[in-house]
Protein backbone atom coordinates (compact mmCIF):
# COMPACT_ATOMS: atom_id res chain seq x y z
CA UNK A 1 0.00 0.00 0.00
CA UNK A 2 2.93 2.31 0.81
CA UNK A 3 4.24 1.79 -2.40
CA UNK A 4 1.17 3.01 -4.48
CA UNK A 5 0.84 6.52 -2.44
CA UNK A 6 4.74 6.64 -2.80
CA UNK A 7 5.16 5.80 -6.45
CA UNK A 8 8.93 5.49 -6.70
CA UNK A 9 9.37 8.50 -5.11
CA UNK A 10 7.30 10.23 -7.88
CA UNK A 11 4.40 10.03 -5.43
CA UNK A 12 4.27 13.46 -3.86
CA UNK A 13 4.22 15.00 -7.23
CA UNK A 14 1.66 12.42 -8.85
CA UNK A 15 -0.78 13.41 -5.50
CA UNK A 16 -0.49 17.23 -5.68
CA UNK A 17 -0.85 17.45 -9.34
CA UNK A 18 -4.37 15.49 -8.52
CA UNK A 19 -5.64 17.16 -5.82
CA UNK A 20 -4.49 20.83 -7.28
CA UNK A 21 -6.64 20.14 -10.32
CA UNK A 22 -9.46 18.79 -7.96
CA UNK A 23 -9.70 21.79 -6.09
CA UNK A 24 -9.27 23.98 -8.88
CA UNK A 25 -12.55 22.03 -10.58
CA UNK A 26 -13.99 22.71 -7.87
CA UNK A 27 -13.82 26.16 -7.48
CA UNK A 28 -14.98 26.38 -10.96
CA UNK A 29 -17.78 24.36 -10.40
CA UNK A 30 -18.59 26.61 -7.20
CA UNK A 31 -18.68 29.90 -8.99
CA UNK A 32 -20.65 28.71 -12.50
CA UNK A 33 -23.05 27.56 -9.62
CA UNK A 34 -23.29 30.75 -7.76
CA UNK A 35 -23.29 32.96 -10.68
CA UNK A 36 -25.49 30.72 -12.50
CA UNK A 37 -28.06 31.27 -9.47
CA UNK A 38 -27.65 34.63 -9.34
CA UNK A 39 -28.05 35.25 -12.81
CA UNK A 40 -31.80 32.85 -12.32
CA UNK A 41 -32.77 35.65 -9.38
CA UNK A 42 -32.56 38.33 -11.38
CA UNK A 43 -34.54 36.91 -14.71
CA UNK A 44 -37.10 35.87 -11.89
CA UNK A 45 -36.95 39.40 -10.40
CA UNK A 46 -37.84 40.38 -13.92
CA UNK A 47 -40.28 38.12 -14.80
CA UNK A 48 -42.60 39.47 -11.67
CA UNK A 49 -42.07 42.60 -13.10
CA UNK A 50 -44.32 41.85 -16.30
CA UNK A 51 -48.10 42.07 -16.05
CA UNK A 52 -49.81 38.85 -15.96
CA UNK A 53 -50.82 38.35 -19.12
CA UNK A 54 -47.34 39.09 -20.31
CA UNK A 55 -45.79 36.72 -17.73
CA UNK A 56 -47.71 34.39 -19.04
CA UNK A 57 -47.37 34.63 -23.01
CA UNK A 58 -43.38 34.64 -21.41
CA UNK A 59 -44.11 31.05 -19.68
CA UNK A 60 -46.18 29.51 -22.55
CA UNK A 61 -43.50 30.84 -25.30
CA UNK A 62 -40.17 29.62 -23.07
CA UNK A 63 -40.17 26.17 -21.38
CA UNK A 64 -37.25 27.53 -20.00
CA UNK A 65 -38.73 30.51 -18.33
CA UNK A 66 -41.13 28.45 -16.28
CA UNK A 67 -38.33 26.29 -15.42
CA UNK A 68 -36.38 28.55 -13.73
CA UNK A 69 -39.58 30.50 -11.87
CA UNK A 70 -40.79 27.12 -10.50
CA UNK A 71 -36.84 26.51 -9.23
CA UNK A 72 -36.37 30.59 -8.29
CA UNK A 73 -40.36 29.93 -5.96
CA UNK A 74 -39.13 26.51 -4.34
CA UNK A 75 -35.60 27.71 -3.13
CA UNK A 76 -37.17 30.97 -1.38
Amino acid sequence: MNNFFNMNGYGIFVWLSFSITFIACAIIYYKTYKTLKKYEKDFAQELEKLSESEKNLVLKKSKIASIVLTSYNKSI
